[in-house]
């Protein structure tokens, strides 16, 4: 049964006349709110925006800034300086739900029909133009009350708008595709960033337009299309790849929209209950799959409050990573940070600098600017000023063995961080690398002992070429002895002269493997990918995709280490060809993969995305094009053995074992190679070096980018490095690294909320 009964007669001067069932209500509680929502959601006819905005608006302006909502609100302030000790954000309430009538919601969804009336309705089976979608946002942004209110709280819905003429970005743009609905125009889709919003339109839904604007200037850049800011490498437009909603998305969006903040430091039960039990309704009807915010958000509020009895928030959050590397090709930074906020409430510092690193591998593929990306900047900044000096902090207090100032792999994961803030920050017209995040960073890295950051093996760029080309030539010249072999058996098969397998025999009686080896070796070169420790040291077995047997241990000789060798999996090559992307056009992209070490927790076995190299001239493209195939038969990435250990088995020797590859692609920090393995750390150079100008080309209007050589992200590959002390006998791979905290860790604090549009 639909919500809305549309009348068929309705004047061609007026918006199409909506008539609200008034049997649906009145609602007084969350689980009519919910039942209404489920109705819209099921019913076969797509739900109407209009109503549902205005529904769950009065609903959050009345539980937060009611009468009886600023009374709660007064309760948690003083709540708050009991427990200001805590750090924790105090969950206010004790507001009366709101009855929502039909009376009101059906005379604000007429008001807003009559707002719309100046509009024409489509003809049959029209479809939307930038004119009449210009027109539409026009009367909107005319209506708004010209005040500060840009950043304020709960102005993202339409009761916002009928009762106080008040939107913020992200509202303005859900009336324009509300009211395009509510006119007929059923091709006008909310396309959403992480920080921004804008409508696409047309059959395919490629058009763009902005209908709003962005951050705290007046200024708005509605009518405009996307492309330029697309093309300038801004992070706001996420080299578009947003989320470009269907009906129920859009829902979602409302959904995730609310705003439970009753001050800054307590949120309000009722409407985070409210907010919880619909998204997981539009979780349970498929419409989060491909919207990672959402899965964030209904993350933090299952970390709050747990609803749910077989998904844990930490599974959404890698859903949410999950969704951003499978339906946006890994360009979305907000996933990686709400799960390294998690990890780091939890006390599991080791994951969460390997979620932040993550971030700063995304945050690499854009370009800074200052005014469209100021939230993300905030949100790195936040990260690498607050968070992790308080938790060197903590750590180095004690400064025992499972300390992760002992853990070289924390270390490199740091690098990785601070080499994509760097990199993005490359060709910038804006720097972003002042003393205020160099003093952090020095000081951070002073905090590692020498024996610890002597352990991370740092590549530049042009070492893994020069790798790949050794190895890809070593390839080629085995595969011409192997052919030559091949050859040579032929021409004794022919003179009769070829042996029968049976009576292949060497003089102890055993039989000869070398002729059938050398074929298999031939036929399957084609298909499979080389080893490059067979062709260059000749240990091992010659394929990648073989596992390599641990050596038998003989009599009267020592034992011989092996390392476990893995080709990516079918689902992590799937996942690297996703990533393989260019948003611009004159663009050229060249990728590699990598497998990040797991633990317990899986947060290191997220995949680190690969950073898009870009080519000015066809030339380079071609050149690239040609080392494509020898690069693929040596590329082979060396993984750590995925153990999930328990905290029992907590090795803290192991740690000191690991050697992680961490290849550095920034000029900044490629400049701080030496320094950072030097056994006296000379600060003041680090600091130098970090606030320098960006040596980086600089991107001037209507010229392209120089050429870069930075053909892959920053990876790290952890391996077990076998230990010797005293003995020859050997070990064998690192076993992957335990939680650093135990299951039952309770949160430092709740998650810190922000609104973010």
């Amino acid at each position: 049964m639909s919500t809305i009964t549309r009348s068929a007669s309705a004047s061609p001067c007026m918006a199409l006349n909506a008539i609200i069932d008034p049997s649906l209500f009145p609602l007084k509680s969350t689980a009519d709110v919910v039942n209404l929502f489920r109705r819209a959601l099921t019913s076969g006819i797509e739900p109407d925006l209009t109503l549902l905005s205005i529904v769950v608006g009065y609903i959050e302006l009345s539980l937060t800034t009611g009468e009886a909502a600023q009374a709660a609100a007064a309760a948690a302030a003083a709540a708050e300086q009991q427990h200001s000790t805590s750090g924790d954000i105090i969950m206010g309430n004790s507001v009366p739900f709101p009855i929502v009538t039909h009376e009101l919601i059906a005379g604000l969804y007429k008001k807003f029909q009559t707002i719309l009336s100046v509009v024409e309705k489509p003809k049959p089976h029209r479809q939307a133009t930038r004119e009449v979608i210009k027109k539409v946002s026009d009367v909107i942004w005319n209506s708004l009350i010209r005040s500060s209110y840009k950043d304020r709280a709960h102005l993202q819905n339409l009761y916002s708008y009928l009762s106080g003429n008040k939107l913020d970005c992200f509202g303005v743009a859900l009336a324009v595709v509300a009211g395009c609905q509510l006119l007929g125009y059923k091709d006008v889709r909310l396309a959403i960033s992480e920080d921004h919003a804008w409508v696409v339109f047309g059959q395919k839904r490629v058009e763009t337009i902005e209908v709003t604007w962005h951050g705290k200037g007046s200024e708005d850049k509605r009518g405009q299309d996307i492309t330029p800011g697309i093309e300038s490498g801004s992070w706001l437009y996420l080299g578009g790849l947003a989320v470009v909603c269907e009906r129920g998305m859009e829902v979602a969006a409302i959904c995730a929209a609310l705003n439970i903040s009753l001050t800054t430091n307590s949120d309000c039960v009722e409407v985070a209950e409210l907010q919880q039990q619909l998204l997981w309704l539009l979780y349970d009807l498929g419409h989060l799959k491909k919207y990672p915010m959402a899965l964030g958000t209904l993350g933090e509020l299952e970390e709050i409050h747990r609803t749910h009895r077989s998904i844990s928030c930490e599974q959404l959050y890698r859903e949410a990573i999950e969704a951003a590397r499978t339906h946006y090709r890994n360009h979305h930074v907000y996933p990686y940070t709400y799960q390294g906020n998690y990890y780091n409430r939890l006390l599991k510092y080791r994951e969460a600098f390997a979620a932040w690193a993550n971030a700063a591998d995304v945050i690499r593929l854009y370009t800074y600017q200052c005014r469209d990306d100021e939230e993300i900047y905030k949100e790195l900044l936040d990260i690498a000023n607050e968070l992790i000096p308080y938790v060197m902090k903590t750590e180095s207090s004690g400064h025992s063995a499972r300390s992760i100032l002992r853990d070289s792999e924390v270390f490199a994961n740091l690098l990785r961080f601070y080499d994509g803030i760097c990199q993005w920050e490359e060709d910038s017209l804006t720097p972003i690398l002042h003393i205020g995040w160099a003093k952090p960073l020095v000081t951070n890295i002073t905090k590692f002992d020498y024996d610890i950051r002597s352990q991370v093996v740092i590549k530049l760029p042009e070492d893994v070429e020069a790798e790949q080309a050794a190895a890809a030539a070593a390839a080629a010249e085995q595969a011409k002895k192997a052919q030559e072999a091949l050859q040579f058996e032929g021409n004794n098969n022919n003179n009769n002269t070829l042996i029968k397998k049976d009576e292949k025999h060497n003089a102890d009686g055993k039989k000869s493997e070398l002729p059938t080896t050398l074929a298999d070796l031939t036929a399957a070169c084609g298909e499979k990918i080389l080893n490059p420790d067979f062709l260059l040291q000749g240990g091992g077995q010659p394929f990648a995709d073989q596992k390599q047997q641990t050596s038998v241990q003989q009599a009267g000789k020592s034992t011989v280490t092996a390392t476990t060798t893995t080709t990516p999996s079918v689902e992590q090559q799937q996942h690297n060809n996703i990533n393989n992307n260019n948003t611009t056009a004159k663009e050229a992209t060249t990728n590699g993969g990598s497998n990040v070490q797991s633990s317990s927790s899986e947060a290191n076995s997220t995949n680190v995305e690969h950073k898009e190299a870009k080519m000015e001239t066809t030339e380079t493209a071609a050149a690239a094009a040609a080392t494509t195939t020898a690069a693929k038969a040596a590329a082979v990435t060396t993984a750590a053995t995925h153990t999930n250990s328990s905290i029992d088995d907590y090795d803290p020797f192991e740690i000191m074992l690991k050697r992680p590859v961490i290849t550095l692609y920034s000029q900044k920090m490629k400049g701080l190679k030496d320094l950072l393995l030097a056994e006296k750390l000379n600060t003041h150079a680090i600091s130098l070096q970090v606030t320098a100008q960006s040596v980086a080309s600089r991107k001037v209007r209507g010229v392209d980018k120089q050429p870069s050589n930075i053909s892959t992200h920053a990876t790290i590959n952890v391996t077990a490095i076998a230990s010797s002390a005293g003995s020859d006998g050997g070990t064998g791979a690192s076993p992957a690294l335990a939680s650093a905290a135990a299951n039952d860790s309770i949160a430092a604090s709740r998650p810190k909320r922000t609104r973010r549009e």
